[in-house]
C-alpha cells in the first residue's frame, strides 16, 4: 500500500519550497543575484526597490526539485549576505537609471519617465543589469506597476491583523498558519479577499485601482506574503511595503511602524496627487490616529478609513469614534467594523464598489 504523506509532512514540505523559492533563479552558480520587488508609480515617475546579494554555489549534485534541493537552498539562503556599493542599472521600456546598493545590499531606483510607456498596460516589465569587474552582466527582472488612465481611486491597507492574522513578525508561525488549511488556523480574515477584489474593480468592474499594502515586517518575508497572497485570492500583484529592519548597534530595533505607513502614505499621495484614497487598518495599534492626522493634513484626499475591530475594549472603541467624529468635519468616514461586510455596505453606500461586489462578500465563507 502506498505511503500517504500525512498533512504535517506536506505542510513542511511546501514552507520548504516557499522558503528555497528565493534561490532558484542563480540555477545553484552563486555569486551575484539582483533580487527586486514589484515596483510601482504614474506615467511620469516610478520607484523600484530590491537587494543584491552574494549566494554560495551548490558544490554537490543537488537535482531540482528534491527535497535536498530545496534543503540546501533553504541553506543557502540564509547563509546569503548583502552586496553593498554595487551599481544596479534599471532599464524600463527605454527610460534608463543607475544606482548603487547601500551597505545591506538594498537599491532604491527612483526614476523619471521621458520616454511615455505604453497606455494599454498596467504592469510593465523592467530589466535590471549589473555589469561585473570581469565584464560579466548579472541581469534580473521587475514587474512595474502603473494604474490606468480611468482610475479613480487608491487603497492602501495594513496587513497585519487587517488582512491576515497577526503573527507576521513570527516568521515560523506565519509559515506555520499559511500552510494548514483548517479553518480555524485560516490566516486571512474572512470576507477580505472578496472585498478588496470589489474595491480593486471599483462600481462598474472596470476601473483596476492600484492596491497597496503596508507591514510592519521585514522585507525577507516578502515571499512568504506574496504566497499568502496568492492562496487568499487578495489582489493586485501585491505591491508591498515592508521595512527594511537593517538593525545594528547604534540603531538595535527598527523604526516605529507608524512612521513607516505615514511616510508611505504621504509619498502615495503626492505620488498620485489627482486621486482620492481609502485607508484600511485595526484598532490594534496606531492606525486610526495616524489615518485621522492624514485626514487633517490632506483634507479632501481621504474618502473613507476603514478599521477592523480586533480587541473589543470598550475604551479603545470610544477613542476611535472620538476619531470618527473629528475626520467627519473634515469630509471623511471612518467607520469602526467587526467585519468585512460592514466595510463592504459601507462602500457599497458611498459608491465604491458594485452591488455584486457586495454580494460577493457577504456570500464568503466563515464571515461572522
Amino acid at each position: 500500500m502506498p505511503h500517504t504523506p500525512r498533512p504535517v509532512s506536506k505542510a513542511l514540505r511546501k514552507i520548504l519550497r516557499v522558503a528555497a523559492r528565493p534561490m532558484k533563479s542563480d540555477k545553484g552558480r552563486g555569486g551575484i543575484v539582483v533580487n527586486a520587488y514589484r515596483g510601482y508609480g504614474s506615467q511620469t515617475e516610478v520607484f523600484v526597490m530590491g537587494r543584491v546579494f552574494r549566494q554560495l554555489r551548490i558544490g554537490i549534485p543537488a537535482p531540482e526539485g528534491t527535497l535536498y534541493r530545496d534543503i540546501v537552498d533553504v541553506f543557502r539562503r540564509a547563509m546569503r549576505w548583502g552586496a553593498k556599493h554595487v551599481e544596479v542599472t534599471l532599464d524600463l521600456e527605454g527610460n534608463r537609471e543607475k544606482v548603487t546598493t547601500d551597505r545591506d545590499g538594498y537599491f532604491d531606483v527612483h526614476m523619471k519617465i521621458e520616454k511615455p510607456l505604453p497606455a494599454e498596460r498596467i504592469w510593465h516589465q523592467g530589466k535590471l543589469d549589473i555589469v561585473m569587474r570581469d565584464a560579466r552582466t548579472v541581469s534580473g527582472e521587475v514587474e512595474v506597476y502603473i494604474p490606468p488612465s480611468a482610475v479613480d481611486l487608491v487603497v492602501i491597507s495594513d496587513i497585519d491583523d487587517t488582512v491576515m492574522y497577526t503573527g507576521v513578525a513570527n516568521k515560523l508561525k506565519m509559515m506555520y498558519r499559511l500552510f494548514f488549511e483548517k479553518a480555524h488556523q485560516r490566516t486571512a480574515f474572512p470576507g477580505v479577499a472578496d472585498f478588496y477584489q470589489a474595491l480593486f474593480a471599483g462600481a462598474d468592474g472596470q476601473r483596476r485601482r492600484p492596491l497597496l499594502y503596508v507591514s510592519r515586517g521585514p522585507w525577507s518575508i516578502y515571499e512568504v506574503l506574496e504566497e499568502f497572497f496568492q492562496r487568499n485570492r487578495i489582489p493586485v500583484g501585491p505591491i508591498l511595503f515592508l521595512r527594511e529592519w537593517g538593525l545594528t548597534l547604534q540603531r538595535p530595533l527598527p523604526r516605529k511602524a507608524e512612521d513607516h505607513k505615514l511616510s508611505l502614505i504621504t509619498q502615495m499621495l503626492t505620488l498620485y496627487d489627482e486621486l482620492p484614497f481609502v485607508l484600511i487598518g485595526d484598532s490594534g495599534q496606531h492606525d486610526p490616529e495616524t489615518y485621522a492626522r492624514i485626514v487633517r493634513d490632506y483634507p479632501g484626499r481621504i474618502r473613507a478609513i476603514y478599521i477592523r475591530n480586533v480587541h473589543h475594549d470598550a475604551s479603545r472603541d470610544e477613542a476611535i469614534e472620538y476619531l470618527a467624529r473629528e475626520v467627519e468635519e473634515d469630509g471623511c468616514s471612518l467607520l469602526l467594523a467587526a467585519d468585512s461586510v460592514s466595510m463592504a455596505e459601507h462602500a457599497h453606500e458611498l459608491g465604491l464598489i458594485s452591488t455584486a461586489g457586495l454580494q460577493a462578500v457577504r456570500q464568503a465563507p466563515d464571515e461572522a
